[in-house]
């Protein structure tokens, strides 16, 4: 049982927004698909929708995804792309836009960690970010499974760096 939906990224810019489309796995809380997009758009979802399952081998018949009733989530175009996979829906109760408590609850503690930004100033960021999160949750998931392999610390994703150059711009020398 897998559960998705889209939250917003605040970018630069009062206004302005970056969408993180994202699927959990009920059972093991992990993030099974990801995409972040500028617009929110039925044909990303069904193309993340349809790539996650491939990439995870869902066979027809044995997987069901949870969504709330957002306007990408009932979709005609979601549906068919579903039924076409042989993968149940669940939708929320109606009028209940806080129903999809598995997505809402990895969104909130995404959101109010202490190292979440709180504006990304490109959705280049946004991704870097969303990929440095996958990273480390792979790594947290190495050290429980052999923490035997990790003697002196926990391991930790870096930093990504602040300036990135081909060629950097010379250093002065001061006379």
């Amino acid at each position: 049982m897998w559960s998705w939906d889209i939250t917003k990224l605040k970018g630069p810019n009062k206004g302005q927004f970056f969408n993180l489309y994202v699927i959990l796995d009920i059972f093991s809380r992990a993030v099974v698909g990801w995409l972040l997009a500028e617009h929110e758009n039925a044909a990303l979802a069904a193309r993340l929708i349809a790539e996650t399952c491939k990439r995870h081998g869902i066979r027809s018949g044995t997987l069901t995804i949870h969504a709330d009733r957002g306007a990408l989530m009932t979709a005609t175009s979601t549906a068919l792309l579903l039924a076409s996979l042989g993968v149940g829906k669940s939708h929320s109760r109606p009028h209940q836009s806080n129903d999809n408590p598995f997505s809402e609850s990895q969104f909130k503690t995404m959101k109010y960690h202490p190292t979440f930004p709180e504006r990304f100033g490109s959705i280049q960021d946004a991704r870097a970010e969303a990929v440095r999160h996958t990273r480390q949750a792979v790594l947290d998931q190495a050290l429980q499974r052999h923490p035997q392999r990790f003697v002196c610390k926990p391991p930790q994703t870096p930093d990504p760096p602040n300036a990135v150059w081909i060629n950097p711009p010379a250093q002065r020398i001061a006379a």
